[in-house]
């Protein structure tokens, strides 16, 4: 953990809540990136990441610093995400496209190619409406792996599930993910 983190929890541990602020702006952007791509909804996210943040404070002391705090943190955002995810499933969804359905391009230079920011704008649409598809244990090791690049041991320690379960689990996920986008014709 670095000597930062470790300071602003002393800190925030012997009553300076403001240090828990600094924690807050440091890691919710991260956080809430994660969860939106696991809830597929930008309240939901924020809602899910607030829990965290929120369950995260409460439990401070409970942190004991022998993983990084940001993974612990994470762990919290996840499991909020997937509860949250779990309790939407329940009941339908009116908005289950995401915010409109279509996404901005991240290259600036494809704005001049038109037909190529469709064809991305689509390919995305598809990936998200594939991925809203899958058991959310599959979605939850697709994106910590293919998303955000996390290790397989950072993975299992978020998740609390041994590393040959998340290979079997990403392994199964890239398999259902694949067939779904076949069956849609990509």
């Amino acid at each position: 953990m670095s000597s930062d983190d470790q300071q602003l929890i002393a800190d925030c541990l012997a009553g300076r809540t403001e240090a828990f602020g600094t924690l807050v702006r440091r890691y919710q952007d991260r956080l809430f990136n994660t969860v939106y791509r696991l809830l597929d909804h930008a309240d939901d996210a924020q809602d899910a990441v607030q829990e965290a943040f929120l369950s995260a404070y409460q439990s401070l002391e409970d942190f004991k610093g022998d993983a990084q705090f940001f993974t612990w943190l994470y762990r919290i955002a996840i499991n909020s995400a997937i509860s949250l995810k779990r309790k939407r499933k329940a009941a339908l969804s009116l908005h289950a496209g995401g915010d409109n359905g279509t996404f901005d391009p991240q290259d600036a230079s494809e704005l001049t190619q038109p037909g190529r920011a469709l064809e991305q704008v689509e390919q995305e649409r598809r990936i998200r409406q594939a991925l809203a598809r899958l058991s959310v244990e599959h979605r939850a090791v697709l994106v910590l792996k293919d998303m955000e690049g996390q290790k397989y041991e950072a993975m299992a320690e978020i998740l609390h599930v041994p590393v040959g379960t998340i290979r079997s689990r990403l392994h199964r996920a890239r398999t259902e993910l694949r067939e779904l986008l076949k069956a849609e014709g990509e």
